[in-house]
């Protein structure tokens, strides 16, 4: 049964990149089609477009893998640094919950055996779950050059709980989806555009500041 569940995990995932090769979804939101059409909305009405922008940005980043700092650089660039910053981080922090979900299901109970032979991946995945992987979960997530798409579904594969995860992913993401969001605004918005960028490189700093000290406190390797 467990590794029917990989089973079918894989056979959805290739289903799902054979479908996205022929109609082209991935690029339809990368393009500047989208940006279009939000910007649009935005115009017309606002409430829709935050909407759209939310579940485009679910799907694209969970269904689809594309990398969240897409998702934030257009949320700053078109909804401005404050509106932007909300969206993007609403939008991850429930897309990190769902991919979880899904890899908790599917992967878990085929994956965590195999893994749990490695003694370096045993002490931090499962073992002191409430401990070393809050830890591992802050430092992935301040840093923002980690895989964020396959963070999600890693850490289903672990023993930290749904809750926890959602709150501390919800916390620890929220410095690095700002940077990159107020960042993006500065570059559209020639009048605070000075403001903007140094804020962002400011929250960059605090964040690998954090992650630096944290790692340290925890001893992750």
């Amino acid at each position: 049964m467990k590794y029917a569940k990989i089973g079918a995990f894989v056979v959805i995932v290739i289903a799902i990149v054979v479908l996205n090769h022929f109609f082209g979804w991935s690029e339809w939101i990368v393009s500047g089609e989208l940006s279009a059409l939000l910007q649009s909305l935005v115009n017309q009405n606002l409430a829709l477009a935050c909407v759209v922008y939310v579940v485009l940005a679910i799907v694209g980043s969970v269904v689809l893998a594309l990398p969240g700092v897409l998702f934030a650089l257009a949320a700053g660039a078109i909804f401005g640094p404050v509106l932007g910053t909300l969206l993007c981080w609403l939008s991850m922090s429930i897309g990190a919950v769902g991919a979880f979900v899904i890899g908790r299901y599917f992967l878990k109970d085929g994956l965590k055996p195999k893994l749990a032979k490695n003694e370096l991946l045993n002490r931090f995945l499962f073992e002191g779950a409430d401990r070393s992987d809050v830890f591992l979960l802050a430092v992935t997530r301040l840093v923002p050059i980690f895989p964020f798409n396959l963070q999600n579904f890693a850490y289903g594969i672990t023993d930290i709980r749904l809750i926890p995860y959602a709150v501390y992913s919800a916390l620890f993401i929220l410095p690095g989806t700002a940077a990159y969001t107020i960042g993006a605004a500065g570059i559209v918005d020639s009048q605070n555009r000075i403001a903007c960028i140094a804020i962002a490189i400011a929250l960059f700093i605090a964040s690998f500041a954090i992650a630096w000290v944290l790692k340290r406190k925890a001893q992750l390797p």
